[in-house]
C-alpha cells in the first residue's frame, strides 16, 4: 500500500481502479480544500518550472487547472481577477523587459 493524502483530479480513483488497484479516498470542504489546493498550485508550479521544453504545456495547462479550481473555490471569477492582473501591470509592469533586480542601494 502506498500514501499520498494529497488532492488529485476527479477522474483519478477510476483510472486507479481501471488499473485493478483499489483506491480510497474523502471529499474535502472548506479551508481544508482550499488548503489543498494552495499546496497542489505550488506543486504544479515546481513542476512547470522543472520540465522539459517538450512537457511545458502540459505543465503550464495543469498550473491553469488548479488557478481556476482556486478561483472557484474563492468566488472569484475570471474577469475579475483579469481585472486585477491589469491594474497591477498598470502600475508595476509586466515582464515583457527581462529585467532582474541585482540590488538597492540607499
Amino acid at each position: 500500500m502506498k500514501t499520498y493524502d494529497k488532492l488529485v483530479r476527479d477522474r483519478i480513483p477510476e483510472i486507479i481502479e481501471a488499473s485493478g488497484k483499489t483506491a480510497d479516498v474523502e471529499v474535502m470542504e472548506g479551508e481544508v480544500f482550499l488548503r489543498a489546493l494552495l499546496d497542489k498550485l505550488v506543486e504544479e508550479a515546481r513542476e512547470a518550472r522543472d520540465a522539459s521544453p517538450q512537457e511545458r504545456a502540459t505543465e503550464l495547462a495543469d498550473l491553469l487547472e488548479v488557478i481556476e479550481a482556486v478561483m472557484r473555490a474563492e468566488g472569484l471569477s475570471e474577469p475579475q481577477v483579469r481585472a486585477v492582473q491589469r491594474e497591477r501591470r498598470e502600475a508595476r509592469g509586466g515582464f515583457e523587459r527581462r529585467l532582474r533586480l541585482l540590488s538597492v542601494r540607499d
